[in-house]
Formats: structure tokens, sequence, C-alpha cells
């Protein structure tokens, strides 16, 4: 039986790298996007380099809690799952809101996978032993920890944001690898470190994505990011391929792969309860999932 594999927002930079790394230990890989057109040209370089089942495509805007219920339907349907990769994130020079009228933010990076990890957690049992892996971001150390509501007080600064809606998504990776504990299913996050892709090329040129303070040290700032993301996507997807395949793994769960893939210790703030449990709380209430599911 083949062993399925599904990476969001796999059709370029550090998820299309993702993708290509399990095909070539011949997973069956189907990797989710927008666009049909960069869809297709994943394919083609993923199926250059596979050893198993043809990869496919399946497109979806993560940003519509809608379109990931469909998405997770349809993958329910279709039987066990080996592997999922969350590999979805966003970040924007300004605030802005999904169809949902949620924080974008706060949506893509978040929500999105939380809602189709949930909604595949059966087949994701069925699978057995599989693996769940969440990207995360050195950004979660400049994150507010506060999670009463969607938006944290004050200004919107997207380096910020960015930073807070990954710290939300470490917070729940690491109490769902508790949960799951003894299932069969087991539960990384993944810091792939930085890389140069339509993200970074994108929104980290721009001084309105940090506070005031820093804006101050723009300059200074600017050398940083463009240091931390000037290497190869291929060079960044190594945590999240060693967290979805590595044999030295077996068996251990709630563990962040750093840049130099290896594990490190978890920012603290992730698994403070209060901050889990707020993550949960707008979780459940803006993403609900069926008892069912």
């Amino acid at each position: 039986m083949e062993q399925r594999a599904v990476i969001t927002a796999g059709t370029g930079g550090i998820g299309l790298e993702t993708a290509i790394a399990l095909a070539e230990r011949g997973l069956a890989v189907t990797v989710v996007g927008r666009d049909a057109g960069r869809g297709a040209r994943a394919l083609e370089r993923i199926a250059a380099t596979a050893t198993g089942a043809e990869p496919r495509f399946l497109a979806a805007d993560l940003a519509s809690l809608a379109e990931v219920r469909a998405l997770g339907a349809r993958l329910a349907a279709e039987g066990p799952l080996k592997i999922l990769v969350n590999n979805v994130g966003a970040m924007f020079a300004h605030r802005q809101r999904t169809v949902d009228g949620i924080e974008a933010t706060f949506a893509v990076n978040h929500l999105s996978p939380y809602l189709l990890t949930e909604l595949l957690l059966d087949r994701l049992r069925a699978g057995g032993p599989s693996r769940i892996v969440n990207v995360s971001s050195g950004a979660i150390r400049v994150a507010k920890r506060t999670f009463d509501a969607v938006e944290p007080p004050g200004g919107y600064y997207g380096f910020h944001w960015y930073g807070r809606a990954k710290l939300a998504n470490l917070a729940y990776t690491l109490d769902l690898a508790e949960r799951l504990r003894g299932t069969g299913v087991t539960v990384f996050a993944a810091d792939p470190g930085g890389a140069a892709t339509d993200m970074t090329n994108g929104t980290m040129t721009s001084p309105r994505i940090v506070s005031p303070g820093l804006r101050l040290l723009w300059p200074l700032v600017r050398r940083t990011f463009e240091r931390s993301t000037a290497g190869p996507a291929s060079t960044a997807a190594r945590p999240s391929v060693f967290a979805a395949t590595d044999p030295s793994l077996d068996g251990r769960t709630g563990l962040l792969i750093g840049p130099d893939v290896r594990p490190v210790p978890a920012f603290r703030g992730s698994t403070d309860r209060r901050t889990v449990d707020d993550v949960l709380r707008l979780s459940r209430e803006l993403a609900p999932v069926p008892a069912t599911a």
C-alpha cells in the first residue's frame, strides 16, 4: 500500500523542496496550493526524482476556512495518511482580513494548519505510525504573548504579528503532541531558519513590517533579514524533511527541530499554560471541528 504525504504550500520554496525530498523517499506526495500553473510546474520537478507513486496537486486557498474544510474532507475520504506537513506561511506588510473576516496573519499561519490537522487526525491514526510536521519560525521571539483575542493590542507590524501567529501554532503543536502521545501519531515543529522565498522577498524589504523602535535601526535590521534569508530553500527544507522521515525520531514526539537539523529547546512561551489555553480557545471558537473529526 502506498504511503501518502501531504504538503501544504507545496508548489514553491521550502514546501516544494520538502515535497521533492519526500517523493525521493518513495512517498506518494500531494502538494496543496492556490495556483494550478504553479502546481503543474511543481509536479514536473517532483516527478523527475520521485521513486514512488506519481505526485499530484490539489488546489485550495488556505486563507479560507471553507476551502480548508473541503480540502480536509477530500483528503480524509482518500484513506490513511502517513505524513502531514503544514508548511503554509504568509506575512503581510499591511493588515488584511480573510474572506471569513479574520485577521489574515493569524488565519493563514495558525488557523489553517490547526483546522486541517484536526480534520485529518483519524486518517493519520489509521496510517500510523504517522507524523505531523508544523513549520515554525524564529520570528516567535519577537511575538506578543497575549491571545485574549485574534489581534494583539497596539499597532499592526507584519513581522511581529507573523511571529505571534507562529507562536500560537507552536503552542498548539506541542500540546497536540501530548494529546496524541501513545496513539501512533507523533508531532513535530520544524524551524527552517530562513531562505530566499516569495514570502521573504516580497515583504521583508519593507520597514513597515517592524515596530517603530526597530524602524529607527532599519538599515541594520534589513541587513539582518537579508543575511538570514539568503540561503537556498532546499537547505531550509531539511528540518521539515528530517522531522517527517528520520528514523532517529521514531517513538519520539513534541520536539522542535532547529535550522541545524537537530532538536532544540522550544521557546518557553510556547509551553506557558495560559498561552496554550488561550490559543486553543480561540482556535476552537474560530475554526470549530465536528465531534466526529
